[in-house]
């Protein structure tokens, strides 16, 4: 059974309401969580790309990602959970992971599945919420992985369109 249901949760993947590029984020992390991470993504296969600017390099372990001096260009992990959904990883801090997703490509019940089953892997691996909010409105969530009920839920009431 699917954690949302996309005719309850579709004006939270409207790009117009939204933004089209919403922050996930995982807080309260350490550079263990941000290396449980990378394993499990290394664990299940999906498609990866890590950069620094425009070099493209094996995906290193994270304490040497986090530890690069503060005026270093912050790298990415590019991470295909499906072939034609991306999540962008930014390893800006060690105490919070976060990562954009395009919410065009996040259109529908098959993708909205594909999601919530990528935050439930994290969640469930880190043993923590994982949380979805607007772009540009950091610390106000809409959705996200709840530790305790083991499944996608809504933090908030739906926009009545």
């Amino acid at each position: 059974m699917a954690d949302l249901l996309w005719d309850d949760v579709s004006c939270f993947f409207d790009p117009d309401l939204m933004g089209s590029l919403p922050d996930v984020r995982l807080p309260d992390c350490s550079v263990e969580d941000w290396q449980a991470v990378l394993d499990l993504v290394e664990e299940r296969g999906w498609k990866c790309q890590y950069s620094e600017g425009e070099t493209v390099l094996p995906v290193p372990r994270a304490e040497a990602v986090l530890s690069r001096p503060a005026d270093a260009e912050c790298p990415d992990l590019r991470v295909w959970p499906t072939p034609d959904v991306l999540a962008i990883f930014r390893f800006k801090d060690d105490e919070v992971i976060d990562f954009d997703v395009d919410l065009r490509e996040l259109q529908g019940q098959e993708r909205l599945d594909v999601f919530c089953s990528f935050l439930r892997e994290i969640g469930r691996r880190l043993g923590k919420p994982v949380l979805m909010d607007p772009e540009g409105d950091y610390g106000h969530p809409v959705l996200g992985f709840d530790v305790e009920v083991d499944r996608v839920v809504l933090l908030a009431e739906p926009l009545v369109m």
